[in-house]
């Protein structure tokens, strides 16, 4: 296994707030990470950076072999699949789903001038029908549903076969069956050998892909617990990080959380 992200000592600070905390944490290619916390624990700064979109204040953060700071960040985003609701806000709501795919290719979103091989349409299909939305190819983003959205997202950030991805509250806002179905293609692509090192963001165990092998557990910018899932999804953990007492069951590589109490 090779490392395509580490970050040693990473702090981050605005003003005189501390976003993130000493944090050190490396993801190898054949990890599957889920990174939970509650709202303020720095966790989107975490994708930002690992996406390199942002420098850190201090320590410092290699994606792909590439110090921030010091590399051509040009060279490095293409390499990084990322979803976001940010991102999605930049899409044309008018734009076909295809193209929202295809344009993926050049890095852009909204379709203009460019001009795509027979294999980027392809390979732009393709991805399509292995998240279920050959059928949609032709619809408007802005007609679909949410967890219609979502999965184009997803789509989009793995168009060009990227050694890094990072999805951002993936299953955030969806209806039980549009969780459910967006979680079971999540895992199944987790499983797949052959897909890259990942990195998600949720507030909820519940929205734990199966197929997913580590945990990072942030609060208040600064790590309570990362490693393997089942040694990090504890009752214990999950309990200081949310400041709640909780108990935390699985069933089949799925989690769930129920209150018990103050922590």
């Amino acid at each position: 296994m090779a490392a395509v992200l580490r970050f040693s000592d990473v702090t981050v600070t605005r003003g005189s707030t501390t976003i993130l905390d000493g944090v050190s944490w490396s993801v190898d290619s054949a990890e599957r990470w889920v990174v939970l916390g509650p709202n303020g624990a720095g966790k989107t700064t975490l994708l930002q950076l690992a996406a390199a979109m942002l420098h850190p204040t201090r320590g410092t953060v290699e994606v792909l072999d590439a110090h921030l700071g010091k590399a051509d960040l040009f060279e490095v985003r293409p390499r990084i699949g990322f979803a976001s609701s940010a991102m999605a806000r930049r899409i044309p709501p008018t734009e076909a789903v295809l193209d929202v795919v295809l344009t993926a290719a050049y890095s852009v979103t909204g379709r203009w001038n460019e001009q795509y091989e027979d294999i980027d349409v392809r390979r732009a299909n393709r991805v399509l029908a292995e998240w279920r939305l050959d059928h949609l190819a032709d619809r408007r983003f802005g007609d679909l549903s949410d967890g219609e959205q979502k999965r184009v997202q997803i789509a989009r950030s793995v168009m060009t076969d990227p050694e890094l991805l990072l999805l951002d509250e993936p299953a955030a806002s969806l209806d039980l069956g549009a969780r459910e179905e967006l979680l079971q293609l999540l895992g199944g692509y987790a499983s797949a050998p052959s897909a890259p090192g990942m990195v998600m963001v949720t507030h909820h165990v519940e929205e734990i892909p199966v197929g997913f092998t580590h945990a990072l557990l942030l609060k208040q910018g600064r790590v309570v617990a990362a490693g393997p899932i089942g040694e990090t999804i504890t009752s214990e953990r999950i309990g200081e990080t949310f400041g709640l007492a909780v108990e935390i069951t699985e069933r089949d590589g799925r989690y769930a959380a129920r209150a018990t109490g103050a922590a």
